[in-house]
């Protein structure tokens, strides 16, 4: 027999198991298309499928596999996406455009289901809610006053639990109670993705991986979008990179902050261990600045744990060991258990926590998702199809927003890791003196 040690793990992505190996997108790059879209992850795709049903020829290219990216080594969560709060937004943009901005967050979440279900998209799409844990007394007073007014104001709903309530939601005593917000959902984020290639394929869409593309140039009648494979003219180019955006596009490259985002999951476990940890199988987060994430696998056989765990860049190598450290903190009960997963993705941050989407020396573009993208991705990817067929409802509040970078910021985020060892610090020293408090 051989003998189980808790660190013990692949470096492979967990939502990869159950989907099987990536389809094969190889073929002839065509002389000309109508749409061009860089990049296949849940923002090319969803444009892809709506120009490809408008009728417009569409060629999607990505450097790697189709969805090597996020779009399936994310947690599976899916929120209202958008950060800042409406007072903050009302402060630079005024009421009315802030409370636009925020409804985008309702109008994504909705979307993504309805889509999901119009679609008959088999991928473990669940309304579960999410339980958002505060890791101090205060933090639990500030969360439960927030809700408050989200709920009066925004009619988000939600409900406070005190800490003598929450292993109703969450089996740990680490927490000071939470805030759950019952419209939050979950999905396989491998299998959603094979659901958009294949609905985009249906539609007429060609997709090409390990198809680099090296260069974008206006033409008379559009671009000619330069790749590894040869060129092809477009009448319309949309960039759809995100965390894996590169110097192919400097001013998108100087407006978004790449950030790492690790993932573990678990071995299998026992059903009643997993029903004590997730009873009521919420997806949960918590309130540290350098936040985690984390759930029951669809199936409820495993837990994936999630966050940022260092403040350089690192590997699933070292990123295992340090998450499982902070999981097994949580939930004391997984300290004997195996990890069989460790993986990584590059999400997209932005200077002001609001994702973009717009034109720009004439190429459409979304991004910036903050780490929330599941939803925002995908929507804004369809509204940006919409744009590129000239439909009037492709409009969003994100529209004509300023996209705001830092002086001698290129694309290399050279201030994470002092901004994350702050951030750690103090989150250490809120949630210890809680726990001695």
């Amino acid at each position: 027999m051989v003998a189980k040690t808790p660190n013990a793990q692949h470096h492979q992505c967990y939502w990869l198991d159950d989907v099987g190996p990536a389809p094969e997108f190889s073929g002839t790059l065509p002389k000309s298309v109508d749409v061009v879209i860089v990049g296949s992850g849940y923002t090319g795709l969803n444009a892809a499928i709506e120009t490809a049903r408008g009728g417009r020829s569409t060629l999607v290219l990505d450097a790697e596999d189709p969805g090597y990216g996020c779009s399936t080594r994310n947690g599976g969560q899916i929120s209202t996406s958008i950060k800042p709060t409406v007072e903050k937004l009302a402060a630079k943009f005024g009421q009315q455009k802030a409370r636009a901005i925020r409804g985008e967050g309702a109008s994504a979440l909705a979307w993504i289901g309805d889509f999901i279900r119009a679609e008959g998209l088999d991928c473990d799409f669940r309304n579960v809610g999410r339980f958002h844990a505060a890791h101090t007394p205060d933090s639990y007073e500030t969360l439960a006053r927030d809700a408050e007014k989200l709920r009066a104001d925004e009619n988000i709903e939600s409900f406070a639990v005190p800490r003598s309530e929450q292993k109703k939601e969450l089996g740990t005593d680490t927490y000071h109670g939470g805030v759950v917000y019952p419209q939050h959902c979950s999905l396989h984020p491998a299998k959603y993705h094979r659901g958009l290639l294949r609905l985009a394929s249906k539609a007429g869409a060609q997709i090409l991986g390990h198809c680099t593309v090296t260069a974008i140039e206006r033409t008379a009648k559009g671009f000619r979008v330069t790749t590894a494979k040869g060129h092809v003219d477009a009448r319309d180019v949309v960039v759809a990179t995100n965390g894996y955006t590169t110097g192919l596009t400097p001013w998108l490259q100087r407006r978004v902050i790449p950030i790492g985002s690790y993932i573990i999951a678990t071995e299998e476990l026992p059903e009643t261990l997993v029903d004590e940890l997730f009873p009521t199988d919420r997806i949960a987060s918590d309130t540290f600045k350098v936040l985690y994430y984390y759930r029951a696998s669809p199936d409820r056989k495993r837990i994936l744990f999630g966050g940022r765990v260092s403040a350089a860049e690192t590997d699933p190598k070292i990123s295992g060991p340090r998450l499982r450290e902070s999981m097994c903190r949580i939930f004391p009960q997984l300290a004997d258990r195996q990890i069989t997963h460790s993986w990584a993705g590059t999400v997209a941050y932005t200077f002001d926590e609001l994702a973009h989407t717009g034109c720009h020396d004439g190429v459409h573009y979304a991004m910036g998702y903050c780490g929330s993208g599941v939803s925002m991705a995908s929507y804004l990817g369809m509204r940006t199809g919409q744009k590129v067929l000239g439909q009037a409802q492709g409009a969003t509040a994100f529209d004509g927003l300023p996209f705001p970078t830092r002086p001698l910021y290129t694309g290399k985020p050279w201030f994470l890791p002092a901004v994350v060892a702050w951030y750690r610090w103090m989150d250490t020293r809120q949630y210890r003196r809680a726990a001695h408090g």
